[in-house]
């Protein structure tokens, strides 16, 4: 469940390559991972290098050799577009013993510390100052599953700044919102297996428009990453049909307080307006 990607053992790897490996490296993450589901002969080719070079650098990752390194890559290809069923029965015939709720939990507990690890915290906090621009105008949007998040992100948002939108993903909605986007500004994309069109649209068409793209996504990684100025991968497997969201909300919640702490003497004045909002509509229900 926690193992790393091969694309996470290709980044890790990538300082201690050769000149000619790390050719071979760049080749592999361009199209990952089709671009090394052909022939071993056909992929050093296009790097520019030998298939000695090739077999080297699969071994460097820890691989007996290029077939093995393959079918890693079709393992993870078959992981990225499995519906649930497919996942439910992929971990039910080895459940061990254990209780179900120590098992989901120590899932969730790996996925924590293998997304942490992989996070560049100079890049997480140059996203936090992007976000805080009151500057740029901030769109939030998500799928099917991470709908949800979207909007937790854009709630929270929405009261720390001015100039936040949350885009609905249906098709014949988010063009509409795609007339108020501008250079500069930040589209924030939620986007997990099995990955949506939509999402690929509108993250291509707000790169065209100078957007800066901003994708939260699973270890695999979905294709809106070839648009996104900055990527986030958060590990989302556990021991049910469902892929564990617990990752993203971790990530999404820390995002927040990062916003928020830079933002703090804005955000307190809009946060006390609000509170009188809610008392003059008696919103919410107080006791004393």
């Amino acid at each position: 469940m926690t193992s790393q990607t091969t694309r996470e053992l290709l980044k890790r790897a990538e300082p201690d390559l050769t000149r000619a490996e790390r050719q071979l490296c760049a080749t592999l993450l361009h199209n990952y991972p089709m671009s090394g589901l052909g022939s071993i002969t056909r992929l050093a080719e296009k790097a520019g290098v030998s298939t000695p070079t090739v077999v080297r650098m699969v071994q460097k990752l820890g691989f007996s050799g290029f077939p093995a390194f393959q079918a890693a890559l079709r393992d993870e290809l078959e992981a990225q577009i499995s519906g649930p069923i497919a996942k439910h029965e992929s971990w039910a015939g080895q459940a061990p013993e254990e209780h179900l709720l120590n098992r989901f939990t120590e899932s969730v507990i790996g996925n924590i510390r293998q997304t942490l690890a992989q996070i560049d915290p100079a890049r997480f906090d140059e996203v936090a100052a992007l976000l805080a621009d009151g500057g740029r105008r901030l769109f939030v949007t998500g799928g099917r599953i991470t709908r949800t998040l979207a909007e937790y992100l854009f709630m929270h948002l929405q009261v720390i700044r001015p100039g936040v939108s949350l885009v609905p993903a249906t098709s014949n909605a988010w063009p509409h919102a795609m007339l108020d986007m501008g250079e500069g500004d930040v589209l924030v994309v939620f986007d997990v297996r099995r990955y949506e069109n939509t999402a690929l649209k509108m993250a291509k068409l707000a790169s065209k428009r100078g957007l800066k793209v901003v994708l939260i996504t699973d270890q695999w990684q979905s294709p809106v990453a070839k648009h996104a100025a900055c990527t986030f991968n958060c590990r989302i497997e556990a021991p049910s049909a469902w892929d564990s969201m617990v990752v993203v909300m971790l990530f999404c919640e820390t995002l927040v307080a990062a916003v928020e702490n830079r933002t703090w003497e804005r955000t307190k004045a809009r946060m006390s307006e609000l509170e009188e909002l809610f008392d003059a509509t008696r919103i919410f229900r107080k006791f004393v």
